[in-house]
């Protein structure tokens, strides 16, 4: 079993923050600490988003991999404001392995092209954030900020025909949610596409992962607010906490909805259910 499982950790200024179809940011603490318990506890990688770098036209990526990845060995996916190639050299400098573009791609598709060019197809994700409308699933930007006309479809052909090596689709409606993915997206990449794809948004039970699994095989699971949720009682810790809004943190409301689920379990699953479709 090769599928990834990467906590996905969005940051605003100093602390990690989690919403509700991306929106409704609330600070859950320090990243640092959550970032330690999920390389403890079997990640397969780590995603860093800096979640309005792009609204403020800025890239403090390689502060962010400085200040939260000391004694953490894992690979690192980082993205958040990065439009230039200068930019990308200094995030793959400063640690990272990999990073992705969304408002950059869909701004200028040449970028894609020149990522590809100068650090290799292996280097780059084109994040993807789809929210549905009529029926039909559109792209946004600036961290669902902003709606586009691109559609999931032409977009993803697009993306796979400039050789990219692998995308990550968010789906908006049902990000930090907990009601699971939205199948139909499944559906559609598995129609278009024949390039690795991470998934994300709305998975906090098992069962979700195999409502995916008996549809398609993506690459990878990026998991957020359950993650967050399940290990926030290990790392609350408020002399941790910089400056933003810890009311919902304080408050404890919402997030206990939200039932235990580690990374081992899910691996357990995934190789569980794994095998057991090896044996049929």
């Amino acid at each position: 079993m090769n599928l990834r499982i990467i906590p996905k950790l969005d940051i605003k200024n100093e602390n990690l923050v989690k919403g509700v179809n991306l929106e409704g940011l609330r600070s859950l603490g320090n990243p640092k600490k959550f970032a330690e318990i999920y390389y403890q506890e079997g990640a397969d990688e780590l995603i860093y988003h800096d979640v309005v770098a792009s609204l403020y036209e800025r890239n403090s990526a390689p502060e962010l991999i400085k200040k939260t990845s000391s004694n953490i060995f894992l690979p690192m996916l980082v993205g958040g404001g990065i439009n230039n190639l200068k930019e990308v050299e200094r995030v793959l400098r400063s640690g990272a392995d990999r990073i992705f573009i969304n408002t950059a791609a869909i701004d200028n598709h040449k970028f894609i092209d020149e990522i590809i060019k100068f650090f290799g197809a292996s280097t780059l994700v084109v994040s993807i954030e789809v929210i549905k409308k009529r029926e039909l699933f559109y792209c946004r930007k600036d961290f669902g900020r902003e709606q586009t006309s691109l559609e999931l479809s032409d977009w993803c052909k697009k993306i796979q025909d400039k050789g990219v090596a692998e995308i990550m689709v968010t789906s908006i409606d049902q990000e930090g949610t907990g009601k699971g993915f939205d199948l139909n997206i499944v559906k559609i990449l598995k129609k278009i596409i024949d390039i690795p794809y991470i998934l994300n948004g709305g998975f906090s039970e098992l069962k979700h992962f195999g409502e995916v699994l008996d549809i398609d095989k993506p690459s990878a699971f990026a998991i957020s607010s359950v993650f967050h949720y399940n290990y926030l009682k290990k790392i609350s810790d408020k002399k941790n906490y910089s400056d933003g809004n810890f009311v919902f943190l304080n408050q404890k409301s919402g997030y206990n909805n939200f039932k235990p689920l580690s990374i081992r379990k899910i691996k357990k699953f995934l190789n569980k259910k794994f095998s057991a479709q090896f044996k049929d």
